[in-house]
C-alpha cells in the first residue's frame, strides 16, 4: 500500500483498461441522459442520479440519494480511507447541463455519440466527463482491492446550473454530517490544457471564484398614452440606468489568487512583473500575454453585464414600471464596491436588488494541496505548466465552502492544439476527446491516492 498512500506509482496497478474504456463509456451513457435545466425548476437530475448510484453500489459503495424537491437527485457516497483521523476529500460534479438547440449541432447533442476517437453532447465538458471519470477511478480501487489514504466523499449534484438550491445549498444547509471531515474539495473547472502563444501548455487549476451578484433592477414612473409628452417615462429611466451599467469602467481590484496567476503567466512569457509593486499596470500586462490573458482578464475587477429587459405590452402604451436584469460578478473583498457603484448608477428613479447571490471564495495556493496538483499533471504531461486562477464564474464550491471546505477547480483534462476548453462550455459542439479522458483518470487517481494536509 506505499505507493497508493503516496500516490508514487503514477497509478501503476489501479488505473487499467477496464478503467479508461469505463471513463468513455460512462461519459457517453451520461450524456444520453438529457438532464437539461432550463432554470426555475425545470429539469429532473433524477435518471442520472440512479445511474450514479448503480455504477458505485457495483463497487461495493453504499450510495445516498438525497432530495429536497421531487426528481431534483442529489448522490453522495464516502469511500472509506486507510486512515480515519487523516483530512477527507470531496470530490464533486454537477448532473444537471444547461440547454442545446439540436438544429445548431453537428451531432445531437444528446446522443453521446463516440467518433473518431470523440465523445459529442451537452456536458462533454460541463460535467459529465469529469463524473465519468470519478466514477471510473473509483471502481479500478475497488479491482484493486486499495484504498485512498483518507476518507474521500463524492457528490453529484442537482441544479449547479441554476441557483442549486435543491442541490449543494441543500446539501450543505440539511445534509452536512456526510461532508464531516472534509477540508478539501476539487470539482470543475481546472486542470484542462490551455494552449498558449509560442506551443505553451499552460493547466490553470481553479483557487478561487468571483462572487454572483445576480440583480433584479426595476424603474418607476408614469404610465400613459405613447402619443403624450412623458418625462416620467419607465423604460426611459430604465435604459438610461443599463447603459450606465454597461459603460462603467471598473476598477482593478487584485486578488491574491490573481496576483498569483498574474506572476506565473508572466514567468511563463519571460516578463519582469511584479503585481505588488507600486504602480503596476495590469492592464499593460495582459497586453503582453497573448491568450494567456484570456485567463485572467475577467478576474481583475468587479463586472456588471445587462442580459435582460422587460417592458410594457403595446406600442402605444408607457407602462409604469420596467425591469432589467444584471449579471454582476464580485472579486473576493469587492462586494462593497459593487453596492456602492450599482448605487451610484442606476440613479434615484430606478431600484434594485439582489436576484441571486453567492459570496466569492479563494482557496491557498502555497500549500501540499496545490503542490500535489501540480505534481498529479506533471507526472503525465511533462511539459504542463501549472498557474492558479479565479473563474469568473462559480461553481458548487460557493456553497461547499460555507462548511469551511477550501474547493479548487481540478477535473484534468488534456486537449490537442485547436480546443477551446472555456468556448465548449455552455457552447455548440461540446465534446471530449477519449485520450484526454484517460489522462483525466490517470490524473485524479494520482492525486486522490496522494498524502496531504491543508494544516
Amino acid at each position: 500500500m506505499a505507493d497508493a498512500v503516496t500516490g508514487g506509482s503514477g497509478g501503476a496497478g489501479r488505473v487499467d483498461e477496464v478503467a479508461l474504456d469505463e471513463a468513455t463509456r460512462f461519459t457517453s451513457e451520461l450524456i444520453r441522459i438529457d438532464t437539461t435545466n432550463r432554470g426555475g425548476g425545470d429539469c429532473r437530475e433524477r435518471p442520472a442520479a440512479e445511474y450514479v448510484a448503480e455504477r458505485l453500489a457495483e463497487a461495493g459503495l453504499e450510495p445516498v440519494l438525497l432530495e429536497k424537491e421531487p426528481g431534483r437527485t442529489n448522490v453522495v457516497a464516502r469511500v472509506a480511507g486507510t486512515d480515519p483521523g487523516a483530512e477527507a476529500l470531496l470530490v464533486h460534479g454537477h448532473l444537471d447541463v444547461v440547454p442545446a438547440d439540436a438544429a445548431e449541432w453537428t451531432v445531437h447533442p444528446f446522443s453521446g455519440e463516440v467518433r473518431d476517437g470523440v465523445v459529442w453532447g451537452r456536458g462533454a465538458v460541463d460535467i459529465k466527463n469529469m463524473n465519468a471519470m470519478v466514477l471510473a477511478t473509483v471502481r479500478a480501487w475497488a479491482r484493486a482491492g486499495v484504498r485512498p489514504p483518507r476518507d474521500i466523499v463524492l457528490a453529484f449534484t442537482a441544479d449547479e446550473e441554476d441557483s442549486a438550491a435543491p442541490g449543494a445549498a441543500h446539501l450543505v444547509a440539511d445534509h452536512a454530517p456526510l461532508f464531516e471531515g472534509c477540508t478539501v474539495a476539487v470539482g470543475e473547472s481546472g486542470a484542462y490544457t490551455f494552449h498558449g502563444d509560442g506551443g505553451l501548455r499552460i493547466y490553470p487549476v481553479g483557487a478561487g471564484e468571483r462572487g454572483t451578484a445576480w440583480l433584479r433592477l426595476t424603474a418607476h414612473g408614469t404610465a400613459g398614452h405613447g402619443s403624450k409628452v412623458n418625462h416620467r417615462n419607465a423604460v426611459a429611466r430604465l435604459a438610461a440606468a443599463v447603459t450606465r451599467i454597461g459603460e462603467h469602467r471598473w476598477p482593478v481590484r487584485l486578488t491574491p489568487t490573481v496576483a498569483a496567476a498574474l506572476r506565473g503567466l508572466a514567468e511563463l512569457h519571460g516578463i519582469e512583473e511584479n503585481p505588488e509593486a507600486p504602480g503596476f499596470d495590469v492592464d499593460s500586462l495582459l497586453a503582453k500575454l497573448g491568450k494567456s490573458a484570456g485567463l485572467v482578464a475577467a478576474t481583475v475587477r468587479n463586472s456588471a453585464n445587462p442580459t435582460v429587459l422587460d417592458a410594457g405590452y403595446k406600442v402605444n402604451v408607457i407602462p409604469g414600471t420596467a425591469t432589467a436584469f444584471v449579471d454582476g460578478r464580485t472579486v473576493p473583498g469587492g462586494d462593497e464596491e459593487f453596492r456602492a457603484t450599482m448605487d451610484l448608477l442606476t440613479g434615484p428613479d430606478v431600484d434594485w436588488e439582489f436576484h441571486h447571490r453567492d459570496a466569492a471564495v479563494q482557496a491557498p495556493v502555497d500549500g501540499s494541496v496545490f503542490a500535489r496538483m501540480r505534481e498529479a499533471v506533471e507526472r503525465f504531461e511533462p511539459e504542463a505548466r501549472v498557474v492558479p486562477f479565479c473563474m469568473s464564474g462559480g461553481t458548487d464550491a460557493k456553497h461547499f465552502s460555507r462548511l469551511g471546505i477550501a474547493g479548487y477547480g481540478f477535473s484534468p483534462l488534456r486537449l490537442p492544439p485547436g480546443w477551446d476548453y472555456q468556448a465548449l462550455f455552455h457552447g455548440v459542439d461540446e465534446r471530449v476527446p477519449v485520450e484526454g479522458l484517460h489522462f483525466g483518470v490517470r490524473v485524479l487517481d494520482d492525486f486522490m491516492m496522494s498524502a496531504f494536509t491543508t494544516t
